[in-house]
């Protein structure tokens, strides 16, 4: 269950809690949550997450806030299937941020939500510019007679995985690292607008996807599949713009694969795989067909071959 706003925590109190911004759910949060679930189970009360709506970079260096690896609708979801019971998206503003990690755990955690434990990771820091680490909320949770557990992170290719490192390897259009850090295919969703139609002339009819408000991948051409509604179709996907047709809008062109129906207004999520190659400019509209049947047919193989992580 997700609660949003201030209202609504009744059915919550006195969990075990995590607290997050849990964008992605990538393997490293897993790890957490499957530890907030075991002790909630082994006390017999809900586990639940504890997360900021809006991301306090977002008021306090708006500049520097990161494009989202998805929205908060997406991660409850997500951490639902996972097992948590209840996922909070507590109103931030700057009265929340001016509180020191002292009276953050006093006022919010014991007084309004009165948990019962916390599990964290080992960079966790909380409070007024982040001067609260785990170590002080040791001493805090030791105090107050809560339970507290650190989870070690994970690691992949000799680096702690975190939101920061799959956001990276997604920028450069690295997938598939992001794939191995996340434990499933990185996906964006938006509703499909008309384009030029310049693929259907091409015989490459791609559906053209607006409204992604979520991180996009590097420019290229990837390999990957389309969710129309509960169906899943091969795709070869283009993000960037249409140099061969002096275009300099960037654009995200979905071509399903064994799709024909029309879908305008529909929504369509998208699953990256491997990125195919860079953006090219072709001499001619001939030599880009060309490609494009090759990149279709790379795709068709790419994703055939593919078996997800067990």
């Amino acid at each position: 269950m997700l609660i949003r706003g201030l209202n609504g925590f009744d059915a919550c109190l006195g969990g075990i809690l995590s607290i997050g911004n849990f964008d992605g759910v990538h393997r490293g949060h897993q790890l957490i949550i499957q530890t907030l679930i075991q002790q909630a189970r082994s006390q017999n009360l809900p586990a639940i997450v504890f997360t900021f709506d809006p991301h306090p970079i977002h008021l306090l260096r708006p500049e520097f806030a990161p494009p989202e690896l998805m929205g908060i609708e997406d991660r409850a979801a997500i951490l639902q299937s996972l097992g948590v019971d209840f996922v909070i998206a507590y109103p931030t503003d700057h009265a929340l941020l001016r509180l020191s990690p002292e009276e953050f755990f006093q006022q919010v955690l014991i007084d309004q939500l009165k948990v019962k434990g916390l599990v964290e990771g080992p960079n966790f820091y909380f409070g007024k510019d982040r001067s609260g680490d785990v170590s002080l909320l040791q001493q805090l949770c030791a105090r107050a007679g809560l339970s507290f557990e650190v989870v070690e992170p994970d690691i992949c290719d000799g680096r702690m995985i975190s939101s920061s490192e799959v956001r990276n390897a997604i920028q450069s259009g690295n997938l598939t690292p992001a794939t191995e850090m996340l434990g499933r295919l990185y996906q964006v969703k938006g509703t499909v607008v008309h384009g030029d139609e310049r693929g259907r002339l091409l015989g490459f009819p791609t559906a053209n996807l607006s409204e992604v408000s979520t991180l996009l991948p590097g420019e290229g051409v990837y390999c990957g599949f389309g969710i129309v509604g509960e169906d899943r179709y091969p795709a070869a996907i283009h993000i960037g713009t249409n140099p061969t047709f002096e275009k300099s809008e960037k654009k995200v062109e979905v071509y399903l694969i064994g799709f024909s129906e029309e879908i305008y207004d529909q929504n369509l999520k998208v699953e990256f795989l491997e990125k195919l190659r860079e953006t090219e400019t072709f001499s001619d509209v001939e030599t880009l067909k060309a490609q494009l049947a090759i990149d279709v047919e790379t795709a068709k193989k790419q994703v055939l071959e593919w078996k997800p992580a067990q």
